[in-house]
């Protein structure tokens, strides 16, 4: 697995100063003379790539919002990005439209390049629209090629400057995540995705329907460390294996968890107990122990928590 996964124990990293750097084409006419400062709805309405961007703002009624005084954090998809995500103004619903938008801002930081830390964070944005209302994950990573957002989004112009914050210019529009998208999205989850798409039940359909579910999900090296009995699975066992780390019809935040907490899974309701002791870890039905590493990435339709090794059931 990749080493530079900012394993964050208990507490998930929200918005502070982390992982932003300037990529591509730094001689885009895009920041503005340093004695004409402007906010950030100034920036955009003077930009004609940003055109979309400002009639989108317009209708979802956020212009307002980021004109105040924040700071703030925008990711900005230029024209040819809207166009390319296909989304229309003239039929999306401003309230979709509005998630959309509020998804590319994180709230409260001025985060710049200089803020920039190698590897993976997670980051809560300005979205609400999780479970119960919580602010949606946004994945960042930066790496040889610059930084890049949800796996596939990159940040072509960095550091606009503006009065109440910054402005980061992106290649597309970043959309919101369910939890599978969210496992696809890093790296560290190939083995997952893989695993998930294999097994039998569906299990990829069923975690893209409205849930919500937490999802207790092992990286790369956690099924690497137990291969050869992965390879002796049927796809049958597989599936309880998967389903043993999720649990349906809630979004578990790190907070609702307690020491000594018996969860029941989707797998035929087989538990796992939850162990607070300084660290977070779980037993599972066989004794075995894991230790959750990165808690509350937050998806559309769950919850996310990362685990380094795979827990058993005690029904295969």
């Amino acid at each position: 697995m990749k080493k530079n996964l900012s394993f964050l124990g208990w507490a998930l990293l929200m918005t502070i100063p982390f992982l932003f750097v300037a990529c591509g084409d730094d001689d885009d006419d895009n920041t503005l003379p340093i004695n004409d400062p402007k906010n950030i709805v100034e920036i955009a309405a003077g930009d004609t790539q940003f055109s979309t961007l400002v009639a989108a703002l317009t209708q979802a009624d956020l212009v307002s919002v980021l004109e105040g005084p924040g700071p703030f954090t925008v990711f900005a998809p230029t024209n040819a990005a809207f166009t390319a995500a296909g989304i229309d103004l003239n039929s999306i619903s401003d309230e979709a439209l509005k998630e959309v938008l509020l998804y590319h801002v994180l709230g409260g930081a001025k985060i710049t390049s200089a803020d920039i830390a190698d590897g993976q964070t997670y980051a809560s944005t300005a979205s609400t629209y999780g479970p119960g209302d919580t602010q949606l994950s946004m994945l960042i990573e930066k790496g040889a090629n610059g930084v890049v957002i949800n796996g596939n989004t990159n940040v072509s112009t960095a550091d606009v400057d503006a009065t109440n914050g910054v402005i980061h210019i992106v290649d597309q529009v970043i959309l919101p995540l369910d939890v599978v998208g969210h496992a696809a999205a890093n790296s560290n989850f190939t083995t997952l995705v893989g695993a998930l798409g294999a097994a039998d039940a569906g299990l990829v359909d069923l975690l893209q329907t409205d849930g919500p579910f937490t999802v207790f999900a092992p990286l790369n090296s956690a099924f690497a460390a137990i291969q050869s009995t992965v390879d002796g699975l049927t796809t049958e066992q597989l599936a309880k294996v998967l389903t043993y780390h999720v649990v349906a019809g809630a979004n578990v935040k790190s907070t609702d968890l307690s020491n000594g907490q018996e969860v029941t899974s989707a797998n035929a309701d087989e538990k796992f107990t939850i162990n607070i002791d300084g660290s977070v870890t779980i037993t599972d039905a066989a004794g075995g122990t894991s230790t959750v590493v990165l808690t509350d990435v937050q998806a559309t339709n769950g919850i996310i928590h990362v685990l380094d090794s795979v827990i058993i059931p005690g029904n295969l």
